[in-house]
């Protein structure tokens, strides 16, 4: 049986969260320049992009072809088409996804992870909102970081 207490404090919780505009489960305090519908954004994707870049998931390691790809070129939002990555800042990591030790500036944005907070910071873009991936403090200098990026959520342009 189900305590009064109980009852009113789930409640309390489902009226907060319904209140707060969410993507993918994330707080979103700021508006983007890119907005569509949730069904404009199933119609311009493809189900796998929409899991991971409208809900948070992730690819499985070692899926994408973007993993290995190494010549020269710049990388996009799926989403919108930003410019997020340059190929002269990723490198191999053997992690499983395409890994970056910079973004370009104003490309992403980061964030505390809806489920890792700030433990594991989130990376999306800056124009469109799209989840991208993650910051881990394990990568090459200059930076140290490894941006590990899903390959669903990106286009590769060659130079």
């Amino acid at each position: 049986m189900i305590s009064r207490r109980s009852l009113l404090t789930t409640g309390s919780a489902l009226a907060a969260l319904a209140a707060t505009s969410t993507l993918g489960g994330r707080a979103m305090a700021a508006t983007f320049p890119v907005t569509y519908t949730d069904d404009e954004w199933r119609a311009r994707l493809t189900e796998n992009q929409y899991l991971v870049l409208r809900q948070n998931a992730t690819e499985r390691p070692f899926s994408s072809p973007l993993h290995e790809e190494m010549r020269e070129g710049i990388y996009t939002c799926v989403g919108c088409d930003q410019y997020v990555y340059d190929s002269k800042t990723k490198y191999y990591s053997d992690s499983g996804w395409p890994a970056f030790y910079e973004e370009v500036a104003e490309g992403i944005e980061r964030g505390p992870d809806p489920v890792y907070g700030e433990i594991l910071p989130e990376v999306h873009c800056a124009n469109c909102g799209s989840h991208m991936g993650h910051v881990f403090n394990d990568g090459p200098e200059p930076t140290g970081e490894r941006h590990c990026i899903n390959g669903l959520g990106l286009n590769f342009i060659p130079a």
